[in-house]
């Protein structure tokens, strides 16, 4: 049961943390749980709806409980920042995806969201990830729509410097830098 899932337990909560260590044991306390419930989740088609929702909602519940330690490094945005061109850093970030094999999209997407301070990187990874619409973004976060729409912005805006960083950029933007 699971070698089955532990993969896609881990990669869920590590999404969210952008943390191994934080993944691997928010990844145990799923499969305790799991194990609590191993009668029902044994023969069930739906074993794996049922350990992705509960490694997101363990992995948000750890967020919260340790939201003021890691404030320091998750809430600090410039605010005197002026943001880039929205349109190009988008068709920077898709051009960049559809460049990648799996494999290195994978690795990539993973060092670009673990870069992301935590109030971008978890609704982003909710919204893309997670397929959760925004505003049930916002209301299990405790945030404003308009904050969950602007960190995710934010965070995909992130995700292109990142991976314009790694070269990744389509050859056009490239060409444009100084």
């Amino acid at each position: 049961f699971m070698p089955a899932y532990q993969d896609m337990v881990f990669s869920t909560s590590l999404r969210l943390t952008g943390s191994p260590a934080q993944a691997e044991d928010i990844s145990q306390d799923v499969f305790l749980k799991a194990y609590e419930h191993f009668d029902q989740l044994r023969s069930s088609p739906t074993a794996g709806g049922w350990l992705k929702t509960v490694a997101t909602n363990l992995t948000l519940n750890h967020l919260t409980r340790h939201r003021k330690r890691w404030r320091l490094f998750s809430e600090v945005f410039a605010e005197d920042q002026q943001e880039e061109d929205v349109e190009s850093a988008a068709a920077a970030f898709e051009g960049a995806m559809v460049q990648m094999d799996d494999e290195r999209r994978h690795a990539l997407i993973g060092q670009a969201l673990q870069r992301l301070p935590e109030h971008q990187r978890v609704p982003l990874v909710l919204y893309h990830f997670e397929d959760m619409p925004y505003q049930d973004i916002a209301t299990r976060l405790g945030h404003s729509l308009a904050k969950v729409k602007t960190d995710i912005l934010r965070g995909r805006l992130g995700m292109a410097k990142a991976l314009a960083q790694s070269g990744l950029a389509p050859e056009s933007d490239r060409s444009c830098a100084p």
